[in-house]
């Protein structure tokens, strides 16, 4: 790609919350046979946890079936004891974008993470390296101390990091705080301008179900998740060795099973949980220029919008 002659990558950018219905979108506009087949594409996707391999219910992975039909990246990438950030994503995701329009289809970023989507868009500000010493030092604090000490730390510190960081994410807690003693500057102050990054041409996207229809939603795919083996699932991951402090394990859906062994309360919880989190990624994405929101109820009623959106900017 030749940036100097002006050429940009076209990729499409769906921001979808949990259980908002866009592996349904997607099954429709992008694979083969699809009853509204717009593209060929492959989905790259922009979620946290399904890099995991083996935490297929919890995260509502697209079935086999579909990802045959319509290849998926950035799916069963890694093992739930190790640690993947945004900026991995972000250097994976540009492969994967590459190689995708190298083969003469349309990259198409799809998922709930919003801290991913929003650092894809911008790139990823650039902060000190990490030093080895410092992170053992904070993670033997995070031991010590726990978790909620030292967010309350960070909280001290630069609270507008800490607002978008969840209290029991220990990873992200010390890498924070790494950043400031390393520098005596706040991740926030290392934020980069806010201007997309020019060797890509965006079309982005962001559908906006009505709070109490994903409410709902999420509600009944926890309950889903339970009847499809969700508990099972967590018990397999356990009985392999992972643990309450692998990182993928720390995800919502599967944290709560550390707390308690009672389906009658941690169902609740997921729930609880789930919806905090689906409106807690719309942060990540306000403001952004460009990008379309879409009221969108279900994929049976709304995916026209998707749909129309996508034919004005490729037809």
């Amino acid at each position: 790609m030749d940036e100097t002659q002006g050429t940009k990558l076209p990729v499409i950018v769906i921001f979808a919350p949990t259980a908002s219905g866009k592996t349904a979108l997607t099954r429709e506009l992008f694979a083969p046979g699809g009853s509204h087949f717009i593209l060929n594409a492959e989905i790259i996707s922009a979620d946290s946890q399904a890099v995991y391999k083996g935490m297929d219910i919890g995260t509502a992975k697209p079935e086999q079936e579909l990802r045959d039909l319509l290849p998926h990246h950035l799916i069963d990438i890694l093992t739930p004891d190790q640690q993947y950030n945004v900026s991995d994503f972000v250097d994976d995701a540009d492969r994967a974008c590459h190689d995708i329009a190298a083969r003469g289809k349309t990259p198409v970023i799809c998922g709930g993470t919003g801290f991913y989507i929003r650092n894809f868009l911008y790139g990823v500000p650039p902060t000190p390296v990490s030093d080895e010493k410092l992170r053992n030092q904070l993670k033997e604090r995070i031991a010590k101390e726990g978790n909620e000490a030292l967010y309350e730390e960070l909280k001290q510190i630069d609270p507008r990091s800490a607002a978008k960081i969840h209290p029991n994410d220990a990873y992200r807690i010390c890498r924070a705080l790494e950043v400031y003693y390393l520098s005596g500057k706040t991740r926030t102050e290392f934020a980069i301008e806010a201007h997309l990054r020019p060797q890509y041409d965006f079309t982005f996207i962001v559908l906006e179900p009505p709070r109490d229809v994903l409410y709902q939603r999420i509600e009944t795919r926890v309950h889903q998740m339970l009847s499809q083996g969700l508990e099972q699932e967590v018990h397999s991951l356990i009985s392999a060795g992972y643990t309450k402090d692998s990182p993928g394990l720390k995800a919502i859906g599967y944290q709560e099973w550390f707390q308690s062994s009672d389906k009658n309360q941690v169902i609740p919880a997921i729930i609880h949980h789930s919806r905090k989190y689906a409106k807690k990624q719309y942060t990540y994405l306000r403001d952004i220029p460009g990008s379309i929101v879409v009221p969108y109820k279900n994929p049976s009623d709304d995916l026209y919008k998707v749909e129309d959106i996508i034919k004005k900017k490729y037809y």
